[in-house]
């Protein structure tokens, strides 16, 4: 489909064929000053103290590594994205019975319900907490902030809730004008590169799950409409110099996952009608992502396809030799030109992180960025 991102912002990036996900192991200063804070031991304002020291240091590690876009490593977040989530209008955290169950691990019980009508928030903390980011790298780097899909609202808890019972058009309404709402505040804060995280398409892509969709009356092909409605909603007119990238996430909590299943059922249904995505970020690591074979039928010529080859779940450290082969037979389904290289995901979507250690961290991205160095030049 096609974007309005101007040429001379896709020539900007053009270059940069690596790029990491965004979240980063939390030190454990930073852990306990969180802690602390929920347990009212410490101030907020002691608690900011330590993120920004420690966002400042990720910056220096970030500068040191040759990172072009930098994040703030999710450093003020728990969640990826329930602590975004929760503080849009309409939106309500609370404690659950029990957490959600992942592969080989359980999240902490929280979540987030609808209670209201779903709009933006103007106060919310994103807004403030961009602007440091932006500060503090501004003409060295580009600041990336990343986004959670307002397709993550779609999980069924979610878009069966009571305020919108019967109306779901008007749920995926309000949630698109909710989120293009949320890009314009956070370009009008100076941001030019936005990551959308979406877990909810790596849902669809799991045949487990569209089955149980189909079991309750629900058509999978119906809610991938919604998918690209969401989505291309929110990114309407966007500004022509902001650079908007999507991740597709198959879950990351603890180095354990949720989904599995190639991107054959959303390739048509979803990413060719998708407008203003310049980059996608697909995994890629292990079998449970499928092959490269859909790659061959995304029609959209504006769009660059990152591979998510070298994971952020595991301590053993992946070969140059291996990556390249890879990046070889993708190349037969897609240009080399139109292909980068990217980490499966990030090292820490929740602040528990996954089980690799923080000289591993580093030595993957180094890593990406020396094969790419020497397949890209």
């Amino acid at each position: 489909m096609i974007s309005n991102t101007s040429q001379a912002t896709k020539l900007k990036f053009a270059n940069n064929k690596s790029e990491h996900i965004g979240s980063f192991l939390r030190a454990l200063k930073l852990k306990k000053a969180r802690y602390d804070f929920a347990d009212r031991v410490i101030y907020e304002e002691t608690l900011r103290q330590v993120e920004n020291a420690e966002i400042d240091n990720l910056i220096d590690i970030q500068f040191d590594l040759d990172c072009s876009v930098m994040t703030d490593g999710d450093f003020r977040r728990s969640c990826w994205h329930l602590d975004f989530l929760e503080q849009l209008n309409g939106i309500k955290g609370y404690k659950t019975q029990k957490g959600l169950q992942y592969k080989d691990a359980v999240t902490k019980p929280y979540d987030i319900r609808v209670i209201d009508k779903i709009s933006f928030n103007s106060d919310h903390n994103s807004l403030a907490q961009y602007r440091y980011l932006h500060e503090a790298v501004e003409g060295f780097a580009t600041a990336k902030y990343c986004l959670p899909s307002p397709n993550m609202m779609l999980y069924p808890h979610l878009r069966n809730n009571r305020y919108y019972a019967g109306n779901l058009d008007s749920y995926i309404h309000d949630l698109g004008l909710c989120f293009r709402e949320t890009i314009t505040a956070l370009y009008e804060k100076g941001c030019r590169y936005i990551q959308i995280n979406d877990q909810f398409l790596a849902y669809l892509c799991d045949e487990r799950y569209r089955a149980q969709e189909l079991e309750q009356g629900i058509d999978p092909i119906a809610l991938a409409a919604y998918c690209v409605k969401t989505l291309n909603a929110a990114l309407e007119n966007k500004p022509e110099d902001l650079f908007i990238a999507l991740h597709i996430e198959r879950g990351n909590f603890y180095s354990s996952w949720l989904y599995q299943g190639g991107y054959n059922f959303i390739i048509d249904l979803v990413l060719n009608k998708l407008k203003n995505i310049d980059r996608y970020f697909l995994e890629f690591d292990t079998e449970r992502a499928g092959s490269f074979e859909p790659l061959a039928h995304l029609t959209s010529l504006n769009s660059e396809v990152f591979l998510g080859l070298i994971s952020t779940k595991i301590e053993m450290m992946e070969t140059k030799a291996e990556i390249i082969k890879r990046i070889q037979e993708a190349s037969k389904f897609m240009p080399l030109e139109r292909l980068g290289l990217c980490l499966q995901s990030g090292f820490a979507s929740m602040e528990e992180g996954n089980k690799v250690s923080y000289d591993t961290q580093w030595k993957k991205i180094k890593l990406m960025n020396e094969i790419v160095q020497e397949v890209w030049g």
